[in-house]
């Protein structure tokens, strides 16, 4: 699943522009997205469409899974 996000967020900014932080206990699963200041608007898109088409591609493949996924963007 990281390797998703990573994939998606590459596409839109550099992999130096971004870090990927992953959080989980036993029924949750949360994936941060740690954006350079600068580039957090291509990650969130107008709207915040982007980020939540990130988010519906994540869950989609995380669907059958016994956790619950999250993906949160934000600023470091």
């Amino acid at each position: 699943m990281k390797d998703l996000i990573d994939y998606l967020v590459k596409q839109l900014i550099e992999e130096e522009h971004h870090e990927i932080v992953v959080l989980e206990d036993e029924k949750n699963i949360e994936y941060k997205v740690y954006v350079d200041k600068e580039h957090i608007a291509k990650v969130i898109g107008k709207a915040g469409k982007t980020s939540k088409a990130i988010r519906t591609l994540v869950k989609a493949c995380a669907n059958g899974r016994d956790k619950n996924v999250s993906v949160y963007i934000e600023e470091r």
